[in-house]
C-alpha cells in the first residue's frame, strides 16, 4: 500500500472543484446530527441517547458521501440521508460496531483502538456490498484490515497538526478538515480493496 502522503495528495486532487460540496456536507451533518443532540442534553440530560437513532444512519451517509467525491458520483446532498433507505441493515451493523468497540475498550484502552481500526472499513463495505450486514460486514472489514491497521492509524495521525490548527479557528476549520480526512480515508479504502481483491482474501488474512 501507499504512504499517508500519497493518500492525502489523492484526497486533495479528488476535492479539487468539490470543496464546496465537502464543506456543505460537513455543515449539514453537524447541524442535523450534533446540534439537536447538544440541545437535548441541555433540555433533559439522558434523552439525547434517543437521537442516536437518527445520528447512526446519518453518520454512515456522511462518511460514504466521500466515496462519491472520489468516484465522481452523484454528490447531491440527499445522498447524506441514504442510510435511512436501508435503515435496519445500516443501523444494526453500525450499532454492533459500536458495541464491540466499547466491549474491547472495557478490557484495556489499546485493544479498543485496535478493534476500532479493524472495523474501520465497515461503512464502505456496507455501501459497496449491499448483500452484507451485521457480523458479515464487520468480519469482512477485519479481514481487509489484517496487517493494515497501523497504516490507517498513521494516516489518521498525520492529520493531528491540522486538527490543532483548526482549534485556533474556534472549530470552523474542521469544516475543511473533515472532507480532507474522510476523502483520504476513502482513497485508503479504494487502494486496500484493490489489493485485497488482487491478492485474494487468503493472502491478505495470512500476511
Amino acid at each position: 500500500m501507499a504512504t499517508s502522503a500519497f493518500y492525502k495528495e489523492q484526497a486533495l486532487a479528488s476535492l479539487k472543484g468539490k470543496w464546496d460540496k465537502g464543506v456543505i456536507a460537513a455543515l449539514i451533518y453537524l447541524c442535523v446530527a450534533m446540534v439537536p443532540m447538544v440541545g437535548l442534553q441541555l433540555i433533559k440530560p439522558g434523552l439525547e441517547g434517543l437521537w442516536y437513532i437518527v445520528v447512526v444512519p446519518l453518520a454512515w451517509g456522511y462518511i460514504v458521501y466521500h466515496l462519491g467525491i472520489v468516484r465522481n458520483a452523484d454528490l447531491s446532498f440527499e445522498r447524506l440521508f441514504d442510510g435511512f433507505k436501508d435503515f435496519g441493515r445500516i443501523f444494526c451493523t453500525m450499532l454492533l460496531v459500536g458495541v464491540y468497540t466499547i466491549l474491547w475498550s472495557l478490557l484495556l484502552f489499546i485493544p479498543g483502538i485496535i478493534k476500532a481500526y479493524s472495523y474501520g472499513m465497515t461503512h464502505f463495505i456496507l455501501k459497496d456490498e449491499p448483500e452484507l450486514k451485521n457480523n458479515a460486514a464487520i468480519e469482512k472489514s477485519m479481514q481487509m484490515m489484517e496487517g493494515r491497521k497501523m497504516r490507517l492509524f498513521l494516516l489518521d495521525l498525520s492529520f493531528i497538526g491540522w486538527a490543532l490548527l483548526c482549534l485556533l479557528t474556534l472549530g470552523l476549520g474542521f469544516l475543511l478538515l473533515y472532507p480532507y480526512w474522510m476523502t483520504a480515508r476513502v482513497h485508503f479504502y479504494e487502494d486496500l480493496k484493490k489489493e485485497y481483491t488482487g491478492m485474494g482474501a487468503e493472502a491478505v488474512i495470512t500476511e
